[in-house]
Order: C-alpha cells, then sequence, then structure tokens
C-alpha cells in the first residue's frame, strides 16, 4: 500500500503563492505517476478535478485553469511531489489532495486533502 501526506496549504491573499508538498511512504517503488487534484467547495468526490499531474519519466499535464501559474514537480529520491502555486485567484480556493498511481496495485492512493482559501 502507499500512503501520502500534504502539507503547506493554508489562507492566503490574492495574488501570492504557496508551495504544497506531498511525500509517499510504504510501497512507493509501486508508484509511477503522482499528481495533485481540487475540489472545491460545494463540489462531491466526483467532481475532484486534475490540476497537474507527472509521471514518473518528468511527463506533465496541466489544466488550462492553472497553466502559467502553477507547477509541479517531483523528487523521486525523496518521494515527494510539489506544487508551486503562483498568482492565486479566489477560484483556487479548494481542498487539495495528492494522488498517486501504483502499478503493481492498479489502483489510485489518495492523500486526506489540505485546505487552500484565497481571499480577494
Amino acid at each position: 500500500q502507499v500512503q501520502l501526506a500534504e502539507s503547506g496549504g493554508g489562507l492566503v491573499q490574492a495574488g501570492v503563492s504557496l508551495n504544497l508538498s506531498c511525500v509517499a511512504s510504504g510501497s512507493t517503488f509501486t508508484i509511477s505517476a503522482m499528481g495533485w487534484y481540487r475540489q472545491a467547495p460545494g463540489k462531491q468526490r466526483e467532481q475532484r478535478e486534475l490540476v497537474a499531474r507527472i509521471s514518473s519519466g518528468g511527463s506533465i499535464n496541466n489544466a488550462d485553469s492553472v497553466k502559467g501559474r502553477f507547477t509541479i514537480s517531483r523528487d523521486n529520491a525523496k518521494n515527494t511531489v510539489y506544487l508551486q502555486m503562483n498568482s492565486l485567484k479566489p477560484e483556487d480556493t479548494a481542498v487539495y489532495y495528492c494522488n498517486a498511481w501504483s502499478f503493481r496495485y492498479r489502483s489510485d492512493f489518495w492523500g486526506q486533502g489540505i485546505q487552500v482559501t484565497v481571499s480577494s
């Protein structure tokens, strides 16, 4: 199994930056892609949206809404994925979830989620 622990969220004003971190533990050698999803206020789990995702080889997918503002990166030696969020907007307010895909378990694993609130 894989466990994920997020950190770095908080309450900030629009325009500032935050950096989220997610450390994986457990069967980390089974992880291929890692990424960040978010669930906006009032949305259901099924409406959780992809923010950014990075493969073990470094290929990146970003949501259109965050291109040019958010950067995902990964340190495989530390089993950590980061999300640098710049120029934050109120619409970025959400619970952000770290995600990892395990090729061994053929399953997604999720962190507990971390709140990011951007005030205008």
